[in-house]
Protein backbone atom coordinates (compact mmCIF):
# COMPACT_ATOMS: atom_id res chain seq x y z
CA UNK A 1 0.00 0.00 0.00
CA UNK A 2 0.90 3.69 -0.02
CA UNK A 3 0.20 5.96 2.07
CA UNK A 4 -1.20 9.24 1.00
CA UNK A 5 -1.81 12.20 2.90
CA UNK A 6 -5.80 12.08 4.14
CA UNK A 7 -6.35 15.83 3.25
CA UNK A 8 -4.72 16.34 -0.14
CA UNK A 9 -3.58 13.31 -2.66
CA UNK A 10 0.02 13.19 -2.12
CA UNK A 11 1.60 10.22 -1.00
CA UNK A 12 4.14 9.70 1.45
CA UNK A 13 6.99 8.60 -1.69
CA UNK A 14 7.48 12.49 -2.41
CA UNK A 15 10.84 12.91 -1.04
CA UNK A 16 10.92 14.98 2.24
CA UNK A 17 7.19 14.86 2.79
CA UNK A 18 6.24 13.80 5.94
CA UNK A 19 2.90 12.05 7.26
CA UNK A 20 1.91 13.49 11.17
CA UNK A 21 -0.24 11.19 13.57
CA UNK A 22 -3.34 12.62 11.47
CA UNK A 23 -2.04 11.34 7.86
CA UNK A 24 -1.93 15.17 6.76
CA UNK A 25 1.44 15.79 5.26
CA UNK A 26 4.16 18.37 6.01
CA UNK A 27 2.82 20.86 3.00
CA UNK A 28 -1.08 20.79 3.87
CA UNK A 29 0.27 22.03 7.57
CA UNK A 30 2.70 24.20 6.24
CA UNK A 31 -0.16 25.98 4.35
CA UNK A 32 -2.32 25.57 7.26
CA UNK A 33 -0.29 27.53 9.14
CA UNK A 34 -0.45 30.62 6.77
CA UNK A 35 -3.36 31.49 8.06
CA UNK A 36 -1.64 32.36 11.72
CA UNK A 37 0.92 34.83 9.74
CA UNK A 38 0.53 38.51 10.21
CA UNK A 39 0.75 39.37 6.25
CA UNK A 40 0.52 43.20 6.99
CA UNK A 41 3.25 42.97 9.09
CA UNK A 42 5.22 40.47 6.35
CA UNK A 43 4.91 43.44 3.90
CA UNK A 44 6.21 45.89 6.18
CA UNK A 45 9.21 43.83 6.61
CA UNK A 46 9.54 43.52 2.59
CA UNK A 47 9.00 47.05 2.30
CA UNK A 48 12.04 47.83 4.34
CA UNK A 49 14.37 45.16 2.88
CA UNK A 50 13.62 46.93 -0.23
CA UNK A 51 14.07 50.15 1.00
CA UNK A 52 17.21 49.05 2.58
CA UNK A 53 18.75 47.87 -0.72
CA UNK A 54 17.04 50.75 -3.18
CA UNK A 55 19.75 53.16 -4.62
CA UNK A 56 19.65 56.13 -6.21
CA UNK A 57 18.99 55.16 -9.78
CA UNK A 58 22.41 54.69 -10.77
CA UNK A 59 22.59 51.02 -10.58
CA UNK A 60 20.21 47.99 -10.03
CA UNK A 61 19.35 47.41 -6.42
CA UNK A 62 17.89 44.35 -7.40
CA UNK A 63 18.04 41.11 -9.63
CA UNK A 64 14.92 39.00 -10.64
CA UNK A 65 15.97 35.40 -11.67
CA UNK A 66 13.42 34.79 -14.83
CA UNK A 67 12.36 32.45 -16.84
CA UNK A 68 9.59 34.95 -17.73
CA UNK A 69 6.82 32.21 -17.03
CA UNK A 70 3.68 33.55 -14.33
CA UNK A 71 5.79 33.78 -10.99
CA UNK A 72 9.05 34.67 -12.57
CA UNK A 73 6.76 37.79 -14.31
CA UNK A 74 4.41 38.67 -10.96
CA UNK A 75 8.13 38.86 -9.22
CA UNK A 76 9.74 41.15 -11.30
CA UNK A 77 6.06 42.97 -11.08
CA UNK A 78 6.32 43.31 -6.87
CA UNK A 79 9.65 44.45 -7.45
CA UNK A 80 8.86 47.93 -9.59
CA UNK A 81 5.98 47.91 -8.44
CA UNK A 82 8.33 48.96 -5.10
CA UNK A 83 10.11 51.48 -6.87
CA UNK A 84 13.15 49.34 -7.41
CA UNK A 85 15.24 49.31 -10.14
CA UNK A 86 15.76 45.22 -11.19
CA UNK A 87 17.97 43.68 -13.54
CA UNK A 88 16.23 40.51 -14.53
CA UNK A 89 18.66 37.24 -15.19
CA UNK A 90 17.23 34.55 -17.25
CA UNK A 91 19.80 31.17 -17.60
CA UNK A 92 18.19 29.64 -21.01
CA UNK A 93 16.52 26.30 -20.78
CA UNK A 94 17.45 23.33 -22.22
CA UNK A 95 15.46 23.31 -25.00
CA UNK A 96 13.22 26.77 -25.13
CA UNK A 97 9.79 26.61 -26.55
CA UNK A 98 8.25 29.37 -28.83
CA UNK A 99 6.08 30.61 -26.16
CA UNK A 100 8.70 30.42 -23.63
CA UNK A 101 10.24 32.82 -25.93
CA UNK A 102 7.46 35.17 -25.91
CA UNK A 103 7.88 35.21 -22.62
CA UNK A 104 11.14 36.35 -22.30
CA UNK A 105 10.86 38.69 -24.98
CA UNK A 106 7.00 40.07 -22.51
CA UNK A 107 9.87 40.67 -19.78
CA UNK A 108 12.10 42.56 -21.84
CA UNK A 109 9.79 45.54 -22.15
CA UNK A 110 9.57 46.17 -18.60
CA UNK A 111 13.62 46.33 -17.26
CA UNK A 112 16.55 45.88 -18.37
CA UNK A 113 17.26 41.83 -18.95
CA UNK A 114 20.20 39.44 -19.71
CA UNK A 115 20.26 35.86 -20.64
CA UNK A 116 22.80 33.31 -20.68
CA UNK A 117 22.71 30.34 -22.79
CA UNK A 118 25.42 27.80 -21.60
CA UNK A 119 26.88 25.56 -24.22
CA UNK A 120 24.19 23.49 -26.18
CA UNK A 121 26.26 20.69 -26.90
CA UNK A 122 27.62 20.34 -23.39
CA UNK A 123 23.73 20.71 -22.11
CA UNK A 124 22.68 18.22 -24.18
CA UNK A 125 25.49 15.78 -22.98
CA UNK A 126 24.86 16.73 -19.25
CA UNK A 127 20.76 16.45 -20.19
CA UNK A 128 21.51 12.43 -21.30
CA UNK A 129 23.80 11.92 -18.43
CA UNK A 130 21.49 13.07 -16.02
CA UNK A 131 18.63 10.87 -17.70
CA UNK A 132 20.36 7.99 -17.40
CA UNK A 133 22.55 8.20 -14.06
CA UNK A 134 19.98 9.78 -11.71
CA UNK A 135 16.56 9.83 -13.44
CA UNK A 136 15.83 13.81 -13.96
CA UNK A 137 16.75 15.15 -17.76
CA UNK A 138 16.06 18.50 -16.67
CA UNK A 139 18.86 18.36 -13.87
CA UNK A 140 21.43 21.06 -15.44
CA UNK A 141 18.40 23.04 -16.09
CA UNK A 142 17.40 22.95 -12.26
CA UNK A 143 21.17 23.59 -11.18
CA UNK A 144 21.59 26.69 -13.84
CA UNK A 145 18.61 28.34 -12.33
CA UNK A 146 19.75 28.70 -8.96
CA UNK A 147 23.97 29.33 -10.14
CA UNK A 148 23.41 31.50 -13.02
CA UNK A 149 21.84 34.41 -11.39
CA UNK A 150 23.89 34.49 -8.08
CA UNK A 151 26.59 34.10 -10.55
CA UNK A 152 25.38 37.07 -12.12
CA UNK A 153 24.67 38.96 -9.29
CA UNK A 154 28.18 39.02 -8.04
CA UNK A 155 29.59 39.52 -11.23
CA UNK A 156 27.38 42.97 -11.64
CA UNK A 157 28.28 44.19 -7.95
CA UNK A 158 23.98 43.36 -6.88
CA UNK A 159 23.39 42.20 -3.72
CA UNK A 160 19.78 41.50 -3.44
CA UNK A 161 18.52 38.87 -5.06
CA UNK A 162 14.80 38.41 -5.06
CA UNK A 163 13.44 34.29 -5.58
CA UNK A 164 9.83 33.39 -5.56
CA UNK A 165 8.65 30.78 -3.76
CA UNK A 166 10.15 28.52 -1.35
CA UNK A 167 9.80 25.46 -2.30
CA UNK A 168 10.03 23.19 1.01
CA UNK A 169 7.10 25.24 2.00
CA UNK A 170 4.52 25.08 -0.85
CA UNK A 171 5.21 21.23 -1.67
CA UNK A 172 6.47 20.24 1.68
CA UNK A 173 9.68 19.41 3.64
CA UNK A 174 11.50 19.21 6.51
CA UNK A 175 10.16 21.28 8.85
CA UNK A 176 13.29 24.15 9.45
CA UNK A 177 13.65 24.62 6.11
CA UNK A 178 10.07 25.59 5.42
CA UNK A 179 10.25 29.01 7.20
CA UNK A 180 13.62 29.96 5.98
CA UNK A 181 12.83 33.67 3.96
CA UNK A 182 16.57 33.75 2.40
CA UNK A 183 17.82 31.13 -0.09
CA UNK A 184 21.45 30.05 0.91
CA UNK A 185 24.21 27.56 0.21
CA UNK A 186 22.74 25.06 2.35
CA UNK A 187 19.27 25.56 0.91
CA UNK A 188 21.02 25.39 -2.37
CA UNK A 189 22.71 22.11 -1.49
CA UNK A 190 19.89 20.43 0.15
CA UNK A 191 17.03 21.03 -2.04
CA UNK A 192 18.20 22.99 -4.93
CA UNK A 193 18.16 20.15 -7.40
CA UNK A 194 21.69 18.56 -6.68
CA UNK A 195 20.45 14.95 -5.78
CA UNK A 196 23.77 13.72 -5.13
CA UNK A 197 24.76 14.62 -8.49
CA UNK A 198 27.50 18.15 -8.39
CA UNK A 199 28.35 19.89 -11.43
CA UNK A 200 31.28 18.40 -10.84
CA UNK A 201 30.35 15.08 -11.43
CA UNK A 202 30.08 16.06 -15.50
CA UNK A 203 33.46 16.14 -15.40
CA UNK A 204 35.45 13.38 -17.62
CA UNK A 205 31.71 11.75 -19.14
CA UNK A 206 30.81 12.06 -22.75
CA UNK A 207 34.10 14.74 -23.51
CA UNK A 208 32.96 17.26 -20.68
CA UNK A 209 36.27 19.35 -19.34
CA UNK A 210 36.05 21.33 -16.28
CA UNK A 211 35.74 24.85 -18.41
CA UNK A 212 32.42 23.37 -19.85
CA UNK A 213 30.84 23.86 -16.14
CA UNK A 214 31.58 27.40 -15.66
CA UNK A 215 28.13 27.87 -15.67
CA UNK A 216 26.91 25.34 -13.34
CA UNK A 217 29.42 26.36 -10.36
CA UNK A 218 27.91 28.29 -7.12
CA UNK A 219 30.48 31.30 -6.47
CA UNK A 220 32.56 30.93 -3.39
CA UNK A 221 31.53 31.84 -0.10
CA UNK A 222 34.02 34.92 -0.57
CA UNK A 223 32.67 36.02 -3.56
CA UNK A 224 29.51 36.10 -2.19
CA UNK A 225 30.43 38.12 1.02
CA UNK A 226 32.39 41.06 -1.45
CA UNK A 227 28.86 41.45 -2.60
CA UNK A 228 27.05 40.89 0.74
CA UNK A 229 24.13 38.58 -1.83
CA UNK A 230 20.99 38.14 0.21
CA UNK A 231 18.80 36.29 -1.96
CA UNK A 232 15.51 36.40 -0.68
CA UNK A 233 11.92 34.18 -0.95
CA UNK A 234 9.00 36.70 -2.31
CA UNK A 235 6.83 33.82 -0.71
CA UNK A 236 7.35 34.17 2.74
CA UNK A 237 6.21 37.76 2.87
CA UNK A 238 3.34 37.70 -0.18
CA UNK A 239 0.78 35.26 -0.04
CA UNK A 240 1.98 32.69 -2.37
CA UNK A 241 -0.54 31.25 -5.40
CA UNK A 242 0.59 30.24 -8.84
CA UNK A 243 -3.11 30.55 -10.38
CA UNK A 244 -3.35 34.45 -8.72
CA UNK A 245 0.04 35.10 -10.44
CA UNK A 246 -1.29 33.33 -13.42
CA UNK A 247 -3.91 35.80 -13.64
CA UNK A 248 -1.76 38.68 -12.74
CA UNK A 249 1.03 37.80 -15.47
CA UNK A 250 -1.74 37.51 -18.04
CA UNK A 251 -2.56 40.61 -17.65
CA UNK A 252 0.90 41.87 -17.85
CA UNK A 253 1.78 40.41 -21.14
CA UNK A 254 2.04 36.22 -20.23
CA UNK A 255 1.92 33.95 -23.30
CA UNK A 256 -0.28 30.75 -22.13
CA UNK A 257 -0.91 27.48 -24.22
CA UNK A 258 -4.22 27.15 -25.39
CA UNK A 259 -4.71 24.05 -23.87
CA UNK A 260 -4.08 22.30 -21.04
CA UNK A 261 0.37 21.30 -21.08
CA UNK A 262 0.13 17.52 -21.76
CA UNK A 263 0.65 15.83 -18.80
CA UNK A 264 -0.73 18.59 -16.70
CA UNK A 265 -4.38 20.26 -15.90
CA UNK A 266 -3.88 23.91 -16.91
CA UNK A 267 -2.03 25.72 -19.77
CA UNK A 268 -0.11 28.67 -17.85
CA UNK A 269 2.71 27.02 -16.62
CA UNK A 270 5.56 24.63 -17.45
CA UNK A 271 5.58 26.72 -20.55
CA UNK A 272 9.73 27.35 -21.65
CA UNK A 273 10.91 23.93 -21.90
CA UNK A 274 10.06 20.79 -24.16
CA UNK A 275 11.69 18.89 -22.00
CA UNK A 276 9.25 19.33 -19.08
CA UNK A 277 7.03 16.37 -20.08
CA UNK A 278 9.92 13.94 -19.53
CA UNK A 279 10.83 15.69 -16.06
CA UNK A 280 7.53 15.49 -14.71
CA UNK A 281 7.16 11.71 -15.95
CA UNK A 282 10.14 10.06 -14.23
CA UNK A 283 9.35 11.82 -11.22
CA UNK A 284 5.97 9.33 -11.76
CA UNK A 285 8.24 6.33 -12.58
CA UNK A 286 10.80 7.07 -9.51
CA UNK A 287 7.82 8.48 -6.86
CA UNK A 288 4.13 7.25 -8.03
CA UNK A 289 2.63 11.07 -8.73
CA UNK A 290 3.15 12.88 -11.00
CA UNK A 291 2.86 16.96 -12.33
CA UNK A 292 -1.04 16.25 -12.13
CA UNK A 293 -1.08 15.13 -8.28
CA UNK A 294 1.28 18.25 -7.44
CA UNK A 295 -1.70 20.77 -9.21
CA UNK A 296 -4.59 19.33 -7.16
CA UNK A 297 -3.24 19.50 -4.15
CA UNK A 298 -2.20 23.32 -4.17
CA UNK A 299 -5.88 23.40 -5.18
CA UNK A 300 -7.26 21.57 -2.28
CA UNK A 301 -5.13 23.37 0.12
CA UNK A 302 -6.42 26.57 -1.27
CA UNK A 303 -10.07 25.09 -0.99
CA UNK A 304 -10.81 25.28 -5.03
CA UNK A 305 -11.11 21.60 -5.26
CA UNK A 306 -12.53 19.01 -2.99
CA UNK A 307 -9.89 15.88 -2.41
CA UNK A 308 -12.77 13.13 -3.85
CA UNK A 309 -13.07 15.08 -7.15
CA UNK A 310 -9.18 15.22 -7.10
CA UNK A 311 -8.83 12.07 -6.71
CA UNK A 312 -10.81 10.94 -9.80
CA UNK A 313 -8.77 13.57 -11.27
CA UNK A 314 -5.16 11.83 -10.49
CA UNK A 315 -6.57 7.78 -11.33
CA UNK A 316 -7.25 10.03 -14.57
CA UNK A 317 -4.87 12.15 -15.91
CA UNK A 318 -1.46 11.31 -14.22
CA UNK A 319 1.39 10.12 -15.33
CA UNK A 320 0.65 9.97 -18.55
CA UNK A 321 3.64 9.05 -21.21
CA UNK A 322 4.98 12.34 -23.00
CA UNK A 323 4.80 11.20 -26.51
CA UNK A 324 4.40 15.14 -26.70
CA UNK A 325 5.36 18.45 -24.67
CA UNK A 326 3.99 21.66 -25.75
CA UNK A 327 3.25 20.22 -29.15
CA UNK A 328 6.19 18.69 -29.96
CA UNK A 329 6.91 14.98 -30.32
CA UNK A 330 9.33 13.13 -28.06
CA UNK A 331 11.64 12.36 -31.03
CA UNK A 332 12.69 15.56 -31.50
CA UNK A 333 13.80 16.38 -27.78
CA UNK A 334 15.47 13.21 -27.75
CA UNK A 335 17.46 13.59 -30.75
CA UNK A 336 19.95 16.19 -29.66
CA UNK A 337 20.46 13.59 -26.61
CA UNK A 338 21.16 10.85 -29.58
CA UNK A 339 18.81 8.81 -28.17
CA UNK A 340 15.56 6.54 -29.98
CA UNK A 341 12.26 6.25 -28.20
CA UNK A 342 13.02 2.66 -27.77
CA UNK A 343 16.42 3.69 -25.90
CA UNK A 344 14.24 6.17 -23.73
CA UNK A 345 11.79 3.71 -22.82
CA UNK A 346 14.66 1.17 -21.38
CA UNK A 347 15.84 4.21 -19.80
CA UNK A 348 12.42 4.66 -18.54
CA UNK A 349 11.87 0.99 -17.06
CA UNK A 350 15.47 1.01 -15.32
CA UNK A 351 13.98 3.99 -13.53
CA UNK A 352 10.37 2.31 -12.59
CA UNK A 353 9.87 1.87 -9.08
CA UNK A 354 9.25 -1.89 -8.56
CA UNK A 355 8.12 -1.35 -5.34
CA UNK A 356 5.09 0.52 -6.67
CA UNK A 357 4.66 -0.56 -10.13
CA UNK A 358 5.50 -4.64 -9.25
CA UNK A 359 8.24 -6.45 -11.39
CA UNK A 360 5.76 -7.36 -13.71
CA UNK A 361 4.52 -3.61 -14.77
CA UNK A 362 1.40 -3.46 -16.24
CA UNK A 363 1.00 -0.76 -18.83
CA UNK A 364 -1.97 1.62 -19.66
CA UNK A 365 -3.08 2.01 -23.28
CA UNK A 366 -0.82 5.12 -23.57
CA UNK A 367 2.57 2.70 -22.69
CA UNK A 368 2.60 4.40 -19.09
CA UNK A 369 3.00 1.92 -16.29
CA UNK A 370 0.06 1.32 -13.84
CA UNK A 371 0.69 1.97 -10.06
CA UNK A 372 -0.14 -1.00 -7.93
CA UNK A 373 -2.04 0.75 -5.32
CA UNK A 374 -4.03 4.07 -6.87
CA UNK A 375 -5.15 6.67 -4.57
CA UNK A 376 -7.54 6.38 -2.26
Amino acid sequence: MIDYCTRCVMPVTKPDLELDSEGVCSACRAYERRAAVNWEERERELRALFDKHRGDGSWYDCMVPVSGGKDSTFQLMTCLKYGMTPLAVTGTTCELSDIGRANIENLQRMCDHVEVTTNRMVRAKMNRIALEEVGDISLPEHLSIFTIPVRAAVAYNIPLIVWGENSQNEYGGPAASQEKPVLTREWLERFGGLLGMTPESFVGKRGIQQRDIVAWQYPTDKELARVGVTGLFLGHYIPWDGMTNAMFSQAHGLTTYPRAVEGSLVGYENLDNHQTGIHDYFCYLKYGFGRVTAQVCLQIRRGRLSRADAVDIVRERDGAFPWTCLGRPIEQTLDPLGLTVRDFMDICDSWTSRELFGAGIERRPDGSPRLLYEVV
